[in-house]
């Protein structure tokens, strides 16, 4: 396992990076395990949409295995075919055991778009809880799905879905590495950046239009923003020394970055065009990995001032830093979940490095992963799930886990290792 110190060393992070083996081209799919249930699923029935042949891929296949792998939905099985128009025997699929029920249709329109059209049905109420028409091009059904499923999701559990969001993470094949763009269920595969020299700690600007990344393309860790609709690429920090872990605001105003420009690693704040530097804290020890909290006032960061890797809270105007874990001597990676109120990091304890989670409000803490080798936590935009980096068959895999432990899955590539994973925002 690599401490986020070693990190801060181009021999080191080379060293650890190096060991990535190559992976299947961009495009190759993500295998996704499931594992668990939440601990109330919802009974629902999804019937095949009338004429969703017609499209590339099957719009309820693909919003079958998103509720699914949510572990939140138990699935009711069915044969039938039925349009958004269809008279529905609600008694029958209660009796079924379905509480919800997923129809629609689609249709060919003479531009070469489809026009996808869904409803929810509550069984139980026999009536109507949600529904609407998106006509998509072909490259954007699977969009359109996950729109549908996120639709499905916040109206049955009260909270927002996430599977129309995108996920980032390094790959390596050969002498390449690649900074890799996925939908949240590993399709969908684009490659942002290729480099014969390795790529670290992405972070995706909150309207998900930008990454900030380290490359060490310059043969020493550089902070580039590269806007992900464009390409254009500029360069945050060049600074002598190392320029590593930015990190956005809420509002993607500034970027919090560790820099060693003085001789010790410490915490800057930078606007995202480089501008505006400024050292937020000066202490005898290395600080890096700074997260922004989720209201922008204070700045989680990793520190060893207190002799061994420990996570502290300061203000984004400077002051006395104070530490947030005490249990156990090796806690790194620090990352706030959306609502403010959980630090998810990684624990080592008794020779594993392992997620965990703390309520800041209590300081209560949950371990949530059972592997031995976990590393680079990132929440998803609900904070209901974390996804992270892990090992498997001495393979780097994704891992993903509810804030409950409850729900666990486990994404894998072929043939390949997959690292430093960060879970993008919501669309707009």
């Amino acid at each position: 396992m690599m401490s986020i110190f070693k990190k801060i060393a181009l021999s080191a992070v080379v060293a650890a990076i190096g060991t990535l083996a190559a992976v299947a081209p961009a495009g190759a799919q993500i295998r996704v395990e499931v594992a668990g249930v939440g601990s109330n699923q919802i009974p629902i029935a999804i019937a095949a949409f009338t004429d969703e042949a017609l499209t590339p891929q099957q719009v309820t296949s693909i919003i079958r295995d998103d509720l699914n792998r949510s572990g939140y939905f138990k699935i009711i099985d069915t044969n039938v075919v039925l349009n958004e128009n269809a008279a529905v025997n609600f008694g029958e699929w209660k009796a079924k055991g379905a509480d919800a029920l997923v129809v629609g249709s689609v249709q060919s329109l003479a531009d070469g778009r489809f026009d996808v059209r869904y409803k929810l049905l509550d069984t139980l109420k026999t009536s109507t809880l949600s529904g609407f028409s998106v006509s998509a091009p072909p490259a954007n059904i699977r969009l359109t799905a996950h729109r549908i499923a996120d639709d499905i999701y916040e109206k049955l559990t009260g909270v927002r879905g996430v599977f129309s969001t995108r996920i980032s993470y390094v790959t390596k094949a050969g002498s390449e590495y690649r900074l890799e763009i996925a939908d949240a269920d590993g399709e969908g595969v684009k490659v942002a950046l290729r480099s014969s020299e390795p790529i670290i700690s992405p972070s995706w600007s909150p309207d998900g239009t930008k990454v900030a990344y380290v490359s060490f393309e310059s043969r020493k860790p550089v902070i580039w923003v590269q806007n992900l609709v464009t390409g254009e690429r500029t360069i945050i920090a060049n600074f002598k020394g190392s320029n590593s872990a930015p990190a956005w605001s809420a509002d993607g105003s500034k970027l919090a970055v560790a820099l060693s420009r003085d001789g010790q690693t410490q915490i800057f704040t930078v606007n995202p065009d480089g501008s505006n530097l400024q050292k937020l804290t000066s202490s005898s020890g290395i600080d890096t990995e700074p997260q922004f909290s989720a209201d922008g006032q204070s700045i989680y960061f990793l520190s060893d001032r207190s002799g061994g890797p420990q996570i502290y809270r300061i203000g984004t105007g400077g002051g006395e830093a104070k530490r947030v874990t005490f249990s156990g001597n090796y806690n790194i990676t620090p990352r706030i979940s959306p609502d403010g109120k959980t630090l998810a990091y990684i624990s080592r304890r008794e020779g594993k490095f392992q997620l965990y989670v703390m309520d800041l409000a209590s300081g209560q803490e949950q371990r949530l992963s059972d592997t031995t080798k976990d590393e680079s936590p990132s929440f998803s935009p609900n904070g209901r799930y974390i996804m992270y980096a892990t090992e498997s068959g001495r393979r780097g895999s994704l891992a993903v886990v509810s804030v409950d432990g409850k729900v666990k899955q486990k994404l894998t590539v072929q043939a390949g290792d997959i690292r430093e994973p960060t879970w993008g925002p919501f669309m707009k």
